[in-house]
């Protein structure tokens, strides 16, 4: 039912918010919502149900793949949410890797893109400090009961809730986390151009965010144990300086495990920006050019056909 809402403040007082201002404030809210439910699945799986005695011991945590899929789905409802929240203001990009492949194909000014970077980042740290705060109990909890390597009194796992590193296969190596990174971020943008372009099957009835939801779910299913698919600089970078912050150090940052990893801190930043880039020049390259050129010839095929049937009319002309 559509009511007429009227605004908390003066709308005279609101008029700065009409612009690049009121798109800022809308990517900060969009990216708390995401960072919000996304970090804290990963709090739920990782400490709060160990910890409260929904789990085999209090630090049993990915016994099977039904953990992995809390995460991937709790991520994949944060970002439908996150979008849905600030779509209708700013296009709710939420990601500087989609800004920037937006600036690139798709027209986005330029000028807009480095206060949305900040904007996100900021809204992803203050996003990671709500989820310290509400699970910051069960962090402490199950840092205390875990008996191995800690630093300043927490370990890998818990910071684990907030920011993304390499699986151990990768011996401290640079390239494949950072291929992983390129790759998962550049199908991201792949579905993205595909649901929002309306020369293709674009979605309708507004699911366009639910379905980019899936996207990020399948993503982590098929992608995300390489390095966490952050595939998102300030999904993993604002909260990565916000567990420096409240005592990670140097789990945090500048990301390193003695002996396993070291300098992780940019590569789920590079990683993104690269990928995402890529990620639309595949998709107008393979798919929306061809979609131009089939406007432009303004006779369509019908679908499973090479070429237009001709009608009997016309072959009366010839």
């Amino acid at each position: 039912m559509a009511v007429e809402i009227p605004p908390l403040v003066k709308t005279s007082r609101l008029r700065s918010r009409g612009g690049l201002l009121g798109e800022c404030i809308a990517e900060f809210l969009g990216t708390f919502v995401l960072i919000a439910f996304g970090c804290g699945v990963v709090a739920m799986a990782v400490a709060a149900l160990p910890g409260s005695g929904r789990a085999a011991t209090p630090t049993t945590i990915f016994l099977a793949a039904g953990d992995w899929l809390l995460i991937t789905w709790g991520w994949a409802l944060a970002v439908v949410f996150g979008v849905y929240v600030a779509g209708g203001i700013s296009g709710a990009h939420l990601n500087p890797a989609v800004t920037l492949a937006m600036a690139v194909r798709r027209g986005f000014p330029w000028v807009k893109v480095v206060p949305f970077w900040i904007a996100q980042l900021v809204g992803a740290f203050t996003g990671a400090a709500l989820v310290y705060l509400v699970y910051h109990n069960a962090i402490t909890a199950f840092d205390q009961a875990v008996p191995g390597p800690k630093v300043n009194g927490h370990t890998n796992a818990t910071f684990s809730i907030f920011a993304t590193f390499p699986a151990p296969y990768f011996h401290g190596g640079v390239w494949g986390p950072l291929i992983d990174q390129i790759v998962g971020t550049a199908f991201l943008l792949i579905m993205i151009a595909a649901v929002i372009d309306l020369r293709n099957q674009a979605v309708k009835a507004n699911l366009a965010p639910l379905i980019v939801g899936f996207a990020v779910a399948a993503i982590g299913m098929s992608y995300g144990a390489n390095a966490g698919y952050a595939i998102n600089p300030a999904r993993d970078f604002g909260p990565r300086l916000f567990t420096y912050a409240a005592g990670w150090d140097s789990l945090a940052f500048p990301g390193s495990v003695a002996g396993v990893f070291s300098n992780y801190w940019w590569i789920p930043i590079v990683g993104p920006l690269v990928g995402g880039t890529i990620g639309i020049l595949v998709y107008d390259l393979f798919i929306g050019d061809v979609l131009t050129v089939r406007a432009e010839m303004a006779e369509l095929p019908e679908p499973g056909r090479t070429r237009p049937v001709k009608t009997v009319d016309e072959d009366e002309e010839y």
